[in-house]
Parts: C-alpha cells; structure tokens; sequence
C-alpha cells in the first residue's frame, strides 16, 4: 500500500509497506561566497605589485610597441596623433646598414661578458668557499664594483684606457709595448668596452654562485675525498653538477642585465668610432634621441628586437627548467 503526503516544506513523503520515504530537496542556486578578510589581505598585498608592474613595466612595453607601429614625429609625439604604419619602421631597421654590424657586436659583446663573468664568478666563489682568513673582507672588496654607480664605473675606465695618459697604456709602456687606442680604434672599441663590462659583473656571479655553493652539503665532499677523488675530480663530479640550478638562473640574468648594456658603452665610446662598438641597445638610442631629427619608429623596433631576445632566453629557460622537474 503506498500513501504520498506533503511536508511542511513542500517534499513529497511516500509510505510503501510501513516505511516512510523523503524525496530530496529540491536543488536551489548557490550562493556566492563573500571574499574573507585573509583573501581581501591577500589582495591588498598583492596590488602594490600588480599596479608597479602595469605603469613601469606593462605600459612602457605598450607605449613601445605603439611607437614602433607608427609615424612618430616631435609634433605628433606630444600631440598623439602619428598615423598608423604597422611594421614599416621594422622593415626600415632590417633594411638599415647599421643592422648587422649592430647586431654581430650585440651578439659578441653579450656571449664574451657571460662567458668571462660566469667562469671568473665561478672560480672566485670556490675559491671563497675554502674559509681562509680574511676571506669575508676580501670577498667584500670585490663587490665594490657591483655597488657603484655605473657613471663612476665607466668614467674610471675611459680614464685608464685612454691613448696618452692611461694607466693601462702606462703599464704596457713599462714592459715595452707601444700604446694602443682603446677608445679610438676601432678595432679596440668593442674589446673595450667588453673588459669594462667584465669587471662590473664578475661581483654578481660571485655572489649568486658562492651562495650556491653554501647548499651543498660538505659531507659529499669528504665522502669524494676518502674515495680518492682529488678537487678537479671533486668539482666536476659534484659542484658543478649540483650548481646547475643556480647557473642556470645567473646566466639567464646576465643575459638580459648584458643585451640591455648602454651606459658603459655610452660613456666610453659612444657606439664609435665608425660604429665599432655600437650594439642594439645603444643604436636604439641614437635612432631614438640622438639626432635633431629624432625617429621614435625605428628606436622603438630596435627596442622590440631586444625585449623578444630577453623573451626567448626566458622562455628557453622555462622549458630547460620543466624538463628537470619532470626528470
């Protein structure tokens, strides 16, 4: 015998032999929960940020993009209303004879300051690693180039290397060698301007990879040694292997901190003589703002060239570090 009631809120009850049944209640739309004060701290945290990286870093990219996509003049720069020429200025950078002389130095200057920096940082950092006396002190004196300001860095080293009255030249003079133009020749610009770049960055791979080398626990090392392994054995069978991570993440910084080098370069030689010296960075500003007749175009594509490098290292780097993970 079965019997069907109504409850007070509207379920269906069905008795069927002596047992009573509900249906179940009916499916009502979910509310939607409120932000808790923890999310809504977790959001005021977060909006500084956010908001820094929108106005100094996603808007100039904007801007920069726009500029290269457009007829800017000095009257429709202030104005805003250069007419739109997609990738016009970028054709004009290609086809510029600038282009490939600009981008062999930029290629040469970035590959031998990460080289020279990495191997010099790397050995400094095991050689720190050792806990002499006086290593504090001593590895403190080599961040002085890291910490001051690249004008100064920069004004040093144009003082050294000039023709007639540098140190370095002086130094040669000593040993019987004859003066050499750093500055103004231009088969020594470039290598120039690389040793200046050199001895600015060497303090930071020192630092990053001296950190590196405090992880490694010092009992592989004794193990190494009662092994017999002797220290070339011990570093390329244990630091070098277990500092990848951390190499990996030095170079990578290098790499963009190096492509976007202009004010040693600026300094020192000004892309000169004869654009021996010029790379990407410093051609974007010359293009840019060093003329009467200043073309905001062409700087601009210049500029894109250097973002897309520094976004395809990154993205190489991702990828690198996801395959690690997942071996």
């Amino acid at each position: 015998m079965k019997h069907t009631t109504q409850l007070p809120d509207r379920r269906s009850v069905r008795v069927h032999d002596g047992a009573v049944t509900a249906d179940p209640p009916p499916v009502r739309g979910t509310k939607r929960r409120r932000p808790t004060s923890t999310q809504w701290a977790a959001w005021g945290f977060l909006a500084p940020v956010t908001l820094y990286l929108a106005l100094f870093y996603a808007y100039p990219l904007y801007r920069n993009i726009d500029l290269s996509l457009r007829n800017y003049t000095v009257r429709s720069f202030v104005e805003g209303n250069a007419p739109f020429t997609g990738l016009k200025n970028h054709h004009t950078v290609f086809a510029d004879p600038t282009f490939a002389p600009a981008l062999l130095h930029t290629a040469v200057f970035t590959a031998v300051c990460l080289i020279f920096q990495y191997a010099s940082g790397l050995a400094l950092a095991v050689f720190f690693n050792q806990h002499f006396r006086l290593s504090a002190t001593l590895r403190a004196l080599f961040l002085v180039p890291w910490l001051l300001p690249l004008i100064v860095s920069a004004s040093t080293w144009s003082w050294m290397l000039n023709s007639d009255s540098g140190v370095v030249n002086a130094a040669l003079h000593v040993i019987g060698v004859g003066p050499v133009n750093w500055l103004t020749s231009p088969t020594w610009s470039l290598a120039s301007v690389i040793i200046a770049n050199v001895w600015i960055g060497i303090p930071f791979n020192l630092v990053v990879l001296y950190s590196g080398l405090q992880s490694i626990p010092v009992g592989l090392y004794e193990a190494a040694a009662l092994d017999g392994a002797g220290a070339w054995r011990r570093f390329w069978s244990i630091t070098f292997p277990l500092l990848r991570p951390v190499s990996a993440i030095t170079l990578l910084l290098g790499l963009v901190y190096t492509l976007k080098v202009f004010d040693i370069i600026w300094i020192m030689t000004k892309g000169g003589p004869a654009d021996s010296s010029t790379t990407f960075a410093t051609w974007s500003y010359q293009l840019g703002f060093g003329n009467l007749l200043p073309a905001f175009g062409p700087g601009a594509a210049v500029g894109n060239l250097l973002v897309v490098a520094a976004l395809v290292f990154g993205l190489v780097y991702l990828r690198v570090q996801r395959k690690q993970a997942l071996s």
